[in-house]
């Protein structure tokens, strides 16, 4: 049995702001378990999958252009992995980014078997989750579609339910009879109650051919444009591009919208297994103080936090001391650039806060003051209207783009390991405590010759200090600018 896992990588978590920012969504962010990001963990659960009787594929992930690299520097801690990523070059919701892993994974003539996973959820059970998928695999290889459901453990009016038959004493998935889309809190409960009700976990086994004959014969449109962008992709080592120009055609949809709800009564055998394995979306704040280590006090807290006659609150500081007198019920997440404060009962509405930052063009809506970059990382830790102080570090044997730009000037000074750095027509090696300076107009570029990690502390001095004054000769990483 051949199975390829397809994670798709590409949601926003606009609810968890200002932790999680387009630039670095949540999936790429450490909110629980043993130091691993979400996405690292959604690959060491699908790793887990790897038995006798079953033959991993090469992985499939789908993921926003501009993440790339972020995607790349976290599979790296990932053992045994092989994977392609399938970029798209805007986000056009579950649907199409199903259909890509689909047909690519269908490409070489195969159909596998596809273990499809969000990027963004929390397992406590691993045992569990891999014994359930077993029985999702067994059931998908005779053509079923197979969605894993969750044992609700509270009324909960922020998810979508499944509704499904009695399960028989042979029959560990039972059919699929309807959707439930968010519902109000009488009717989570009263679905609780019933108990034929399960969270819908987003969670899917088919194989690839099931995927695309049901959208064939649900959302034609949506299947189309998206072979026509697919067939017209490029593939630069483990990059697969679809067309880009062919990809903005593509209907935005979900894969519950386009298909899953439409196949009860339709044809199309649609099958639920429970999973109940300790599963979170970490959706909003108030799921990650859910799955939290809670102390005496029913708090969750992360850094430097001194919480005094506070109850039942998610603090997080990251940058900075934290301190609470007499609160409860409180979301306080700090950053170096922004504190959010919400009541817990209210979490949910911090997309739109978000959304008004976004209106606004806030810097704060897309990206931390620590930057990541392919080739490493600045943080931007002071500026005023003429000067702008970062601190800049480069991975072992990395380099930034040869560059110049027309307004700003700029001094380096090596505060650890030792820094190639072209100026014009001369290449000078410098080390610690020593320093050079980027005339205006100048091409420079800086790299990183050495074993251990390069940090500088960069003075930018001009009219104008925004990233888009830069003009790029040479990269090793295809950019054209950013």
């Amino acid at each position: 049995m051949k199975v390829v896992p397809v994670i798709l990588c590409g949601g926003s978590g606009t609810r968890l702001w200002p932790l999680s920012r387009a630039d670095f969504p949540k999936q790429f962010l450490v909110l629980s378990g043993n130091h691993r990001t979400l996405f690292q963990q959604t690959v060491d659960r699908l790793a887990a999958l790897k038995s006798p009787e079953l033959l991993l594929g090469d992985w499939l992930i789908v993921a926003n252009e501009e993440h790339r690299f972020l995607v790349l520097d976290q599979l790296r801690a990932c053992r045994d992995v092989r994977a392609s990523l399938l970029l798209e070059p805007m986000g056009r919701n579950t649907a199409p980014a199903l259909t890509l892993a689909a047909l690519q994974a269908t490409a070489s003539g195969e159909d596998p078997l596809l273990v499809v996973a969000p990027a963004d959820q929390t397992i406590g059970d691993l045992a569990a989750f891999v014994t359930a998928l077993h029985v999702a695999l067994r059931t998908a290889d005779s053509g079923a579609i197979v969605i894993l459901g969750v044992p609700p453990e509270r009324p909960e009016t922020g998810f979508g339910y499944i509704l499904h038959e009695r399960p028989g004493a042979d029959d560990p998935a039972p059919a699929v009879v309807r959707f439930v889309e968010k519902p109000d809190i009488v009717t989570a409960c009263a679905m609780m109650e019933r108990g034929d009700h399960l969270w819908n976990s987003g969670m899917f086994v088919l194989k690839a051919s099931a995927w695309l004959n049901a959208l064939g014969r649900f959302r034609p449109d949506i299947l189309e444009a998206v072979r026509v962008a697919w067939m017209a992709c490029s593939v630069d080592g483990l990059f697969i591009r679809p067309d880009r120009d062919g990809f903005a055609a593509v209907p935005a949809e979900s894969i519950d919208y386009a298909v899953m709800e439409r196949c009860p009564g339709a044809g199309f055998p649609l099958r639920m297994v429970p999973l109940d394995a300790g599963w979170n979306d970490l959706g909003g704040w108030n799921a990650v103080w859910l799955v939290g280590e809670h102390d005496a006090n029913g708090n969750v807290t992360l850094g430097d936090v001194i919480a005094q006659n506070s109850r039942d609150s998610l603090i997080l500081a990251s940058s900075r001391l934290v301190g609470t007198v007499g609160v409860n019920h409180l979301i306080i997440v700090e950053t170096p650039d922004a504190v959010l404060v919400a009541d817990r009962a209210n979490c949910q509405e911090v997309k739109q806060l978000v959304a008004s930052l976004g209106e606004g063009k806030r810097t704060e809506f897309a990206a931390h003051r620590k930057v990541h970059r392919p080739w490493g990382w600045y943080d931007a830790i002071d500026r005023s209207e003429r000067f702008q102080v970062k601190r800049i570090q480069v991975k072992p044997g990395a380099s930034l783009s040869l560059q110049m730009h027309h307004h700003r000037a700029e001094h380096w000074i090596v505060v650890r390991g030792t820094a190639a750095v072209t100026c014009g027509d001369e290449t000078q090696l410098l080390t610690e405590n020593q320093s050079t300076y980027i005339p205006i107009g100048t091409p420079h570029r800086l790299a990183n010759p050495g074993t251990i990690p390069l940090e500088i502390i960069e003075v930018q001095s001009g009219s104008y200090l925004g990233e888009d004054d830069i003009v790029r000769f040479d990269d090793t990483y295809g950019r054209v600018k950013g």
